[in-house]
């Protein structure tokens, strides 16, 4: 692995690890019955996954021109491997974080409701105050949340599998076009324009299917209609879903870089 395709694993990584911290904001405003609070303050992490991902994609595209270039085609499909993987190790790493950012999140909460200002909190987070509370948050899933992994009553199987098919086609669509660029050289702008339509497909079956069925179990947490408990565990399944379609990206990732391809020459 090159010096290039690490910093762009690194960047990978990044993206995918904000995105499943998510469900640690949602968990703080679950505790901290404050949920707007903690997705507004979550939406700071978001501005650095969204930087990231316009690096990514230029940095990706440039490596892909050069290759061509250079003729060698081969090793461009062990690079888009190796992005997935580090979406993949992201993805877990960042369930394994969720008790930790949940605890950061709530604390970041109680303080952005005493100072409502962002600029506060940022600073406090790098004082000494806030480091020492960043060291204390640490720590890992519970064994009785692992132990308690069975299916919670309730918890449709159509929103995991919705969750596993939503989260494969986000980690493979702009891979899998610029890569269907690559089996059609002449037709490689039209190809990586077909990634929106991916990501597009992918939004709305996480709009349509997935965040209103959250919303609605986070709302009867708050209001007590349902248990903390109850919801880690809908929680620990849709996570564990996300990793699952991190999985079945390297599975659908040339068969998706063919459609596209079809697609991109007969559109």
């Amino acid at each position: 692995m090159d010096l290039q395709l690490a910093g762009l694993c690194a960047l990978t990584f990044i993206i995918h690890l904000i995105g499943t911290l998510a469900y640690a904001a949602r968990i703080a405003g679950v505790r901290t019955r404050q949920i707007a609070v903690s997705f507004a303050l979550f939406n700071v992490l978001v501005l650095i996954s969204r930087t990231s991902n316009s690096f990514q994609g230029p940095f990706l595209a440039k490596r892909l021109e050069a290759t061509l270039i250079d003729g060698v085609k081969n090793q461009l499909l062990s690079d888009f491997r190796w992005l997935m993987i580090s979406a993949t190790i992201a993805t877990i790493l960042g369930v394994i974080a969720v008790p930790t950012f949940q605890r950061i999140f709530s604390g970041a909460v109680r303080h952005f409701r005493a100072t409502r200002s962002v600029s506060k909190l940022l600073l406090h987070a790098f004082a000494k105050g806030g480091l020492s509370y960043l060291k204390h948050s640490v720590t890992i899933p519970s064994s009785v949340h692992i132990k308690d992994i069975r299916v919670p009553q309730g918890l449709s199987p159509a929103v995991i599998a919705s969750n596993v098919v939503a989260q494969a086609l986000m980690t493979i669509a702009v891979f899998a076009s610029l890569y269907a660029g690559v089996l059609t050289p002449e037709f490689r702008v039209t190809a990586s324009t077909l990634s929106s339509i991916i990501n597009g497909v992918a939004t709305l079956v996480l709009f349509l299917f997935i965040d209103p069925y959250l919303s609605v179990m986070t709302d009867d947490v708050v209001e007590g209609r349902m248990s903390e408990a109850f919801f880690r565990r809908v929680v620990i399944w849709l996570a564990g879903a996300r990793i699952v379609g991190t999985f079945l990206a390297q599975l659908i990732f040339v068969p998706a870089a063919h459609v596209i391809s079809m697609v991109a020459q007969r559109v």
